[in-house]
């Protein structure tokens, strides 16, 4: 039975959101294994699936961004992009679950670039 918990460890995710002129440039590093369910282990037994399916990031709580993700995915995925409208001290979070009913949340604040 899968676990359903809420991770705010920053070790998961590493993010900077910095404004560069009139745009906000997200950048995300997660630590998942993304297994594609395929693969194989030293015994020759496959590796379950554990990826992550939906990740969605938020502008002061307004949604932003919203990704759904499969097993093309790679192991700890980066993720960059650009907002417009933002200011110094808003606030970008960014949330993922993946297919075994784990989620993790990491927030920054918008800081200068």
């Amino acid at each position: 039975m899968a676990s359903s918990r809420q991770d705010t460890n920053t070790d998961n995710m590493k993010m900077r959101a910095q404004l560069k002129g009139e745009f906000v440039e997200v950048k995300v590093l997660m630590s998942h294994p993304m297994e594609t369910g395929r693969r194989k282990d030293d015994f020759d037994r496959l590796v379950p699936a554990h990826f992550v399916q939906l990740l969605t990031a938020t502008l002061n709580g307004k949604t932003v961004l919203e990704a759904q993700w499969g097993t093309g995915i790679s192991k700890n995925p980066y993720l960059t992009f650009r907002l417009k409208g933002a200011k110094l001290g808003d606030v970008v979070e960014v949330t993922w679950h993946d297919n075994l009913g784990d989620t993790a949340t990491q927030h920054i604040a918008v800081t200068q670039g």
